[in-house]
C-alpha cells in the first residue's frame, strides 16, 4: 500500500527543565522544541521533535519546515525514498544547518509512519532488537560554582532516580583545580561501582586539553567527552593517543560522512551520535554500518525516545544517554529502571503527545 504525505504540522513549545543545563558551551533556561506531525492520506501521523537550542530559533525552524512541506506534499511517505530524493533536490543548499536538522526530523517522523503502517515498534522494523539497553543519567551534574559536595549529593539523587549505575559530570571550570575537586568529590561519594562519565563540551584548546586530560588519568573516569572542538579530528586523535582515559566524541557530527572522517582520523576511542544531527534514523543506520564503525562502541546523544530503538538494533551499541527533558510533553515517556531502558513494544517510535502539556507549554 502506498502512503502519501498530505501535510506537516508544527507546534513550538518551551518546556521547563528540572535541572537547567549549564556547560562550557553555555546555559539553557528552557527547552525550545518544534513538534512535528507528518500527516498522511490514510490517517497515520508520524511524530518527532526538533531541539533548536534557542527560543529565537523556533520560528526560523518552523518556516523551514513549512518550505519543506511544500516539496514533500503528495510524496510517497517511504523514508527510503524521501530522504535521498530530498538530499538530491537540495544539494546546492547548505544542509548542515537548520535545513539538515529539519530533514532529520522529517525522517524520524516518516519512520514512525512506517512502523505504524506495519503495526510494529520501530525497533522491530529496524531489525532484531535486544530487550534492554544500558543507560546513564545525564540529567544533572552541570557546571556549578561553589561547594563540590553539592554535586556529590546530586550525583546520589541522579543514581536513585532510575537505580542507575552511571552518571555524567560536566567539566570545564575556569581552573583545573576546580575540575579536579569536583571529580574527586563525586567519585569519592559514588564509589568505584559507579561509572562516572565526564564532558568538557568542547571547552578547551589543544594545549589545555592535553594538560587536563592527562592529569585526570588515574581519577577513574569512564570517558572524557569532547575536550576540544568536535571537528578537530586530528587534535582529538592526538589526545586519544596521549591519554589513558578513553576519549568520547561525535554528538555534533552532522552526517555519516563526517562520522567516517572522524573514524578514519581515529579521533576518539568511543563515539556518540545524535539522531537529529546525524540525519535522522536513515542517517544513523548509514553511520553505524560503515565498515570503519563495526568494532567501535557507539552511544547516543539526547532523544532517548527514538534512540532506544536505534540502540536496540545496533550491533556495537554502548550506552543510551538518558535525559527526561521532553518527558513532560510525551504521553508515555522513556523510563529507566535498574540502569537500563526496556525497548518499547508499543507500535511506532514511542512519541505520542501529551496534548494537555503541549497546550500548556506552547508559545506563539
Amino acid at each position: 500500500m502506498t502512503i502519501v504525505i498530505s501535510n506537516i504540522k508544527t507546534t513550538p513549545v518551551l518546556v521547563p527543565f528540572r535541572r537547567p543545563p549549564v556547560t562550557a558551551s553555555g546555559a539553557i533556561g528552557e527547552l525550545p522544541l518544534v513538534l512535528l506531525d507528518v500527516e498522511t492520506d490514510v490517517g497515520l501521523t508520524g511524530h518527532a521533535y526538533l531541539f533548536v537550542f534557542l527560543k529565537s530559533m523556533l520560528k526560523p525552524t518552523m518556516d523551514c519546515v513549512a518550505a519543506l512541506a511544500e516539496l514533500v506534499r503528495g510524496m510517497n511517505a517511504d523514508p527510503d525514498q524521501v530522504d535521498p530524493l530530498l538530499r538530491r533536490q537540495l544539494r546546492l543548499l547548505d544542509i548542515h544547518g537548520i535545513l539538515g536538522q529539519v530533514l532529520a526530523g522529517l525522517d524520524m517522523a516518516l519512520w514512525d509512519i512506517r512502523a505504524k503502517s506495519e503495526d510494529l515498534p520501530l525497533a522491530k522494523v529496524l531489525g532484531d532488537p535486544r530487550d534492554y539497553v544500558k543507560t546513564y543519567n545525564s540529567c544533572g551534574l552541570w557546571l556549578e560554582k561553589g561547594d563540590p559536595e553539592k554535586l556529590a549529593d546530586q550525583a546520589h539523587e541522579l543514581l536513585a532516580e532510575g537505580d542507575f549505575s552511571a552518571v555524567k559530570l560536566r567539566l570545564g571550570y575556569e581552573t583545573f583545580k576546580e575540575d579536579l575537586a569536583v571529580v574527586r568529590a563525586v567519585k569519592r561519594s559514588c564509589g568505584d561501582t559507579v561509572d562516572l562519565m565526564s564532558d568538557f563540551n568542547q571547552g578547551l584548546d589543544q594545549k589545555e586539553a592535553l594538560l587536563r586530560c592527562q592529569a585526570l588519568d588515574g581519577e577513574g573516569l569512564y570517558w572524557i567527552e569532547e575536550p576540544v572542538r568536535y571537528d578537530d579530528y586530528h587534535g582529538s586523535s592526538a589526545l586519544a593517543a596521549a591519554v589513558d582515559t578513553p576519549i568520547q566524541t561525535g554528538e555534533n557530527l552532522l552526517n555519516p560522512l563526517e562520522f567516517q572522517k572522524a573514524l578514519k582520523a581515529k579521533a576518539a576511542d568511543y563515539y556518540m551520535l545524535d539522531v537529529q544531527r546525524i540525519a535522522g534514523v536513515s542517517g544513523w543506520r548509514a553511520a553505524v554500518t560503515l565498515p570503519e564503525a563495526e568494532s567501535i562502541p557507539v552511544s547516543t546523544h539526547l532523544f532517548p525516545e527514538i534512540s532506544i530503538h536505534l540502540m536496540a538494533t545496533t550491533n556495537n551499541a554502548h550506552w543510551l544517554e538518558y535525559v527526561d527533558w521532553a518527558s513532560p510533553i510525551i504521553r508515555e515517556p522513556t523510563v529507566a529502571l535498574g540502569g537500563k531502558v526496556q525497548v518499547p513494544t508499543t507500535v511506532g517510535n514511542g512519541i505520542e503527545w501529551n496534548t494537555e502539556a503541549v497546550a500548556r507549554y506552547q508559545v506563539e
